[in-house]
């Protein structure tokens, strides 16, 4: 087989009309280009759907299937189009369903085997995938065999709780993402109330009996021990205790807290011994309940070495570290709720009664009417949810909405915002006839959508395509859990000779002294503590990170964030700010503030750049003073003299700043007369003079003059990925306004940190043209691709991932398939909702620089748990010796135990940065 048979193989079906890398839909014109790059067979299925994916086929090496244990093979990038579209089985059989739920409880990968057991042993199933890191499980199942509500119901068992993701709900309906609405939904918040419920409620019966340890029977521990005077009084009490006279209240509090607070202990090693994966809370477990056994069989042979207390205080310090952890999870998803939401819920929908009023939807030019005056449409139009649409239902969204649906504009132009799906940073004109994304934003005029075959929009098929990717990160086994698979066999073969020893002397195999021997010696050499230096360990590193404004959602992020090597930027919103700002202007102070003037009754981001910069006078984001910023100087120009001739007459008219009208009044503005909005730009009357502003072809489609060296000006920084506005006047161009998206202040330190510590940068972008070359020329930057689609970015993760641990640093809806691919997902504060929903690590303060902080937090937090691991085997060190010598009691347990704690504690407590 030769290369290109073996591409052909690996492929994302293709076919003649597919993008050859991401497997994106062609239109006839891109199928059938001569331009388009092919390889040596130049066959259609060779197609790419723009030149970044051209790029990285050529740059990147393709994986062959296996190379990404858990992950799709390469290729096999689900699209937008077919996200959710789950494969049949075979070409006859009927695809199955494909069903996502949450499962509260998950906690190891031990959960992940357990919990897909569980899903494939039902009727109907035919595959499941779990992930811990997401607490997630993807489903498919005969829905004829195996309702969605039946394995929801099948799967909430042994302490997990499953609900389905697309209804995650929460009672504050503020909004946020989807994934603070799962976690702080109803279902949730009863999980971790239940928690906090059981661990006080036990915690108050436990003290009940810590009372008597710490009167009567410490004090006889220690006059044992030591012959001091003050301790006369219990030495030799309580040696033959009546036990069943106290057994029924020793035994009852001491089981109740085992039971109300060490349940979910209990559980995890459970899991643990059904899926033979040791784990630290088997350890924990088995020390409570070897206590637990000891104190109850010690009491009816009228001993009073009693072990109860080591039960309550090993299941409550645990379970009090995993209740702190859980703590600090949910704090950290209230960071988050604040996040733009790319979701539409509800759409604005075109009544078929409408007629009846003398408007009907159907009609073009009626419509065309109701879009340019929306205020008036609200008596033909209904709000129904996005479920309820039908094809061909006409839709209507209002400038600064969300499109709701895919669609086709009908009746009347508009600027789209199309950056959250496709990552392009300029805003596009449409016109009636143009398809629409849904998700996108109309940011100019309002739009009438005629739905689509498909009633759902594009960020629908991209959260589903997360689901996908997010279900199949399988977690990593914990290093204590490692730990735990070596400690066990060396607790247990402690136990079985110290067994096999009493035997040999003598003592029955079930008789009271073997059977002490044998319990004495697992709560001994059983590390216990090594299920609180996990769990805390791990809360007060995302503690630490959340006060360095940096959230993360799950335990292993440190750990895989230890091992990336390559790091890939998305360009819009992550290196560059997001927001349009004028870059460079030409053009004289009365012309230019003009058009600032002019372009304040428009709705496009770039008239808001251009409002803030030039209309120094009054405006949104101006002063009026000098030193606002991007404010025009009058003097700035021409020698820093102001030709009077310049100015206009109602400037020259009125010297007398606070005789003028206010122009933050947009409907009494003196200064604009007239004012048409075209769709590439705007035109209207300023201080007597005729002004168009706007993209170089209105100027042609207007017959005003371009001149020649503005358009050649106009058409580079659409090269370099920039929006040239030119600005006429009286049927001539007088100037060239270049707004674009700026570069952050602090990449270049953020990307040299980076390449410093060993790791690859690589830079992925929807725009094209030369935006990405001042990335490019960074020595830093290992490789900058241009112009690539959302699905084209998932593809280039998954050849990065063939060599190298990838971590993706995005902030929009079209980076989400990214994030979520990656290794390391890691979102931008000011990213969207969808975004934040598929990262592992957020960045709450929108600070680039968090990134690099990140990295090292990641470092500090390992030698943190290193140390409190090895600080958790001191409880071993004290006890063991005492055992060996035969003074060992439940006094001198207690104080190993406190001491080992303390220490763990102690240690979490220090900063993993230096201030």
């Amino acid at each position: 087989m030769d290369d290109d048979a073996e591409r052909s193989t690996a492929s994302p079906t293709p076919g003649p009309s597919r993008c050859r890398l991401c497997g994106t839909a062609l239109t006839p014109a891109e199928s059938d280009s001569d331009e388009q790059p092919t390889h040596s067979n130049a066959t259609a299925t060779n197609t790419f759907c723009s030149t970044g994916c051209r790029q990285i086929d050529e740059t990147l090496d393709e994986p062959t299937p296996g190379d990404e244990a858990g992950q799709p093979a390469a290729g096999s990038t689900p699209s937008i189009e077919t996200a959710d579209d789950s494969a049949a089985t075979s070409a006859d059989a009927p695809a199955p369903d494909r069903t996502f739920l949450r499962v509260d409880g998950m906690y190891a990968a031990t959960c992940e085997r357990y919990l897909e057991s569980v899903a494939k042993s039902q009727d109907g199933v035919t595959d499941a995938a779990a992930s811990y890191v997401t607490e997630t499980i993807r489903i498919d199942h005969d829905p004829a065999r195996s309702s969605a509500a039946e394995l929801e119901a099948a799967l909430t068992t042994t302490g997990y709780t499953a609900y389905r993701r697309e209804e995650a709900s929460s009672d504050d309906e503020t909004g946020g993402t989807r994934r603070s609405r799962e976690m702080s939904g109803l279902r949730k918040r009863r999980t971790d109330d239940m928690l906090e419920v059981r661990y006080v409620i036990g915690i108050v019966f436990g003290s009940f009996l810590l009372i008597p340890y710490a009167a009567l029977l410490y004090p006889t521990y220690l006059a044992s021990v030591f012959d001091w005077r003050v301790l006369a009084l219990y030495d030799e009490a309580f040696t033959g205790f009546g036990g069943l006279l106290f057994l029924p209240l020793f035994f009852t509090v001491t089981g109740a807290v085992l039971y109300l607070t060490g349940m979910p202990l209990l559980r995890g090693a459970y899991v643990s011994l059904k899926h033979r994966q040791p784990s630290t809370q088997l350890l924990a477990s088995l020390t409570v309940v070897s206590a637990f056994c000891y104190g109850t069989i010690a009491f009816v042979s009228g001993r009073n070495d009693l072990y109860y207390d080591l039960t309550i205080i090993v299941a409550a310090i645990v379970m009090a570290a995993l209740f702190y952890e859980a703590t600090v999870k949910r704090q950290a998803m209230d960071r988050l709720t604040e996040l733009t939401i790319s979701q539409v819920d509800t759409a604005r929908v075109f009544d078929s009664a409408g007629s009846e009023t003398g408007s009907d939807p159907a009609d073009p030019t009626a419509a065309a009417t109701t879009a340019a005056d929306p205020d008036t449409s609200t008596q033909h139009t209904r709000t129904v949810p996005v479920t309820d649409l039908s094809a061909g239902d006409r839709v209507l969204v209002r400038a600064g909405e969300r499109i709701p649906v895919d669609g086709e504009l009908v009746a009347s132009s508009c600027t789209v915002d199309e950056a959250v799906v496709t990552g392009e940073s300029l805003p596009i004109s449409k016109t009636p006839g143009d398809a629409v994304v849904g998700g996108s934003v109309v940011t100019g005029d309002a739009a009438i959508v005629a739905v689509g075959d498909r009633t759902d929009s594009s960020i629908d098929r991209l959260t589903r395509t997360v689901w996908n990717l997010q279900s199949a990160a399988h977690g990593i086994q914990r290093r204590a859990d490692e730990l735990a698979a070596i400690f066990l066999p060396i607790v247990l073969g402690a136990g079985a000779l110290v067994g096999a020893w009493n035997v040999f002397h003598g003592n029955g195999l079930a008789s009271t002294t073997t059977v002490l021997a044998v319990l004495l010696t697992i709560m001994v050499a059983s590390p216990w503590a090594l299920g609180l230096a996990t769990p805390y360990s791990i809360a007060s590193s995302i503690r630490e990170a959340m006060d360095h404004g940096i959230v993360v959602f799950d335990e292993t992020v440190f750990e895989r964030l230890r091992e990336i090597d390559t790091v890939v930027f998305d360009k819009t919103g992550t290196l560059t700010t997001g927001e349009m700002t004028v870059l460079e202007a030409d053009g004289s102070p009365a012309l230019l503030r003009a058009a600032g003037r002019l372009e304040r009754h428009a709705s496009h981001p770039a008239a808001a750049a251009i409002t803030a910069a030039f209309a120094s006078n009054g405006g949104p984001g101006s002063s009026g003073s000098p030193d606002a910023p991007n404010a025009v100087d009058d003097s700035a120009s021409d020698g820093g003299t102001v030709d009077d001739s310049t100015r206009s007459r109602d400037e020259r008219e009125s010297t007398d700043p606070t005789d003028r009208p206010d122009p933050t009044d947009s409907a009494g503005d003196e200064f604009v007369r007239e004012f048409t909005d075209h769709g590439n730009g705007v035109s209207g009357v300023v201080d007597g003079d005729r002004l168009l502003v706007g993209h170089p072809d209105l100027f042609g489609d207007r017959d005003w003059d371009l001149d020649p060296e503005l358009a050649e000006r106009a058409s580079d920084a659409r090269e370099a990925g920039n929006l040239p506005v030119v600005i006429g006047r009286n049927g001539r161009t007088e100037g060239l306004v270049v707004v674009g998206d700026e570069a952050r202040d602090d990449w270049e330190e953020t990307v040299t940190a980076l390449s410093e510590s060993g790791v690859s940068v690589v830079v992925l972008t929807g725009d094209e043209g030369r935006s990405a070359d001042a990335f490019a020329r960074h020595p830093g930057v290992d490789h900058v691709f241009t112009g690539v689609p959302p699905d084209g970015k998932t593809e280039a993760i998954r050849r990065l991932r063939t060599d190298d641990r990838v971590a993706m640093v995005g902030d929009g809806t079209n980076d989400a398939p990214a994030l979520a691919a990656a290794d390391l997902g890691l979102s931008l504060g000011g990213g969207t909702a969808l975004a934040s929903d598929a990262a592992d690590l957020a960045i709450v303060d929108d600070d680039l620089t968090g990134v690099e902080r990140a990295f090292a937090l990641a470092r500090a937090a390992r030698r943190r748990v290193v140390r409190n691991l090895a600080l958790a085997l001191s409880y071993n060190a004290i006890v063991v010796p005492l055992a060996l010598a035969g003074l060992l009691n439940p006094l001198f347990t207690a104080v190993a135990v406190g001491v080992s704690a303390g220490l763990i504690v102690l240690n979490s407590s220090r900063s993993l940065l230096p201030a």
